[in-house]
């Protein structure tokens, strides 16, 4: 009874799987890991350098700071993740149009619509 009962939910189990697309979700999850840190490797070890050099800063973007009232700005950071951010967005965006993947989607199943009463069809 009890092997029985696990085959069922095994088999459930695989269904959901299937149904879900949870296998394309955890690859989405391992690629997008992937892919943010070879851009946050690109934004601090090029980007940062290059900009914080073009604003006579030798430490690069991250260090850029500016002193408020008393308090520390550190907008150097705050643009170094703003680039990274949008280089992201743009890696995913691109990728997912470039491959097809928006075409993936299985269509949502339209409920069929009633027909019109005679008495109304006039």
């Amino acid at each position: 009874m009890i092997m029985v009962d696990q085959m069922v939910v095994m088999q459930n189990f695989i269904t959901f799987i299937r149904e879900q697309g949870v296998v394309g979700l955890a690859i989405g999850f391992i690629l997008g890991g992937a892919v943010s840190e070879l851009v946050k490797s690109f934004i601090n070890d090029i980007v940062n350098p290059l900009v914080g050099l073009l604003l006579g800063s030798v430490t690069g973007l991250k260090s850029a700071t500016v002193p408020f009232f008393g308090a520390t700005i550190l907008w150097g950071n705050f643009v170094s993740l703003l680039i990274n951010f949008v280089i992201i967005a743009a890696v995913v965006y691109f990728g997912f149009k470039g491959l097809g993947l928006d075409k993936l989607d299985r269509p949502k199943a339209v409920p069929p619509v009633p027909p019109i009463p005679p008495t109304l069809a006039k």
